[in-house]
């Protein structure tokens, strides 16, 4: 079961934090758990395969299932980045690895990162999957140098 939260006005990170804290594992809650709590924060959810995902947190459960509003999907490649999105989003519990709020009065990413179209990142990505995929390939082949 996915309960839905909204962040109450008179809370602060860290009560948030224990609130949170007091959910995943299972304890005490605070009675006013049910009708405020988290929620509208935008959040970085890193996945088991390693995409990372953008968006505002809705709605929550103990099993770190997660649906995010407004999601997309953050490719970086070396200096460049798109932002594919994805709309309304539910993300299963074991997939999530880390779930982190992002600052909204800080820049999300360095200057130097450029933005750039969806046909252009999936380029820049199979480059270097292949890349690393010959890199793999020729330290097999040298495995009998034994370089460690």
């Amino acid at each position: 079961m996915i309960t839905s939260y909204t962040r109450g006005r008179s809370e602060t990170g860290e009560e948030l934090k224990l609130q949170l804290y007091h959910l995943t594992k299972g304890g005490p809650r605070p009675l006013d758990m049910e009708f405020t709590g988290i929620g509208h924060q935008k959040l970085l959810v890193l996945l088991r395969d390693g995409r990372k995902l953008l968006g505002l947190l809705r709605s929550f459960d103990q099993f770190a299932n997660v649906v995010l509003e407004g999601a997309c999907e953050r490719v970086i490649v070396g200096n460049l980045y798109c932002d594919i999105p994805l709309g309304l989003y539910v993300i299963r519990g074991e997939n999530v690895v880390l779930i982190g709020e992002l600052d909204l009065e800080k820049e999300e990413l360095p200057s130097h990162m450029t933005a750039v179209p969806a046909a252009e990142i999936k380029r820049a990505q199979k480059a270097e999957r292949e890349a690393t995929d010959l890199k793999g390939s020729m330290r097999k082949r040298m495995e009998f140098l034994d370089f460690d």
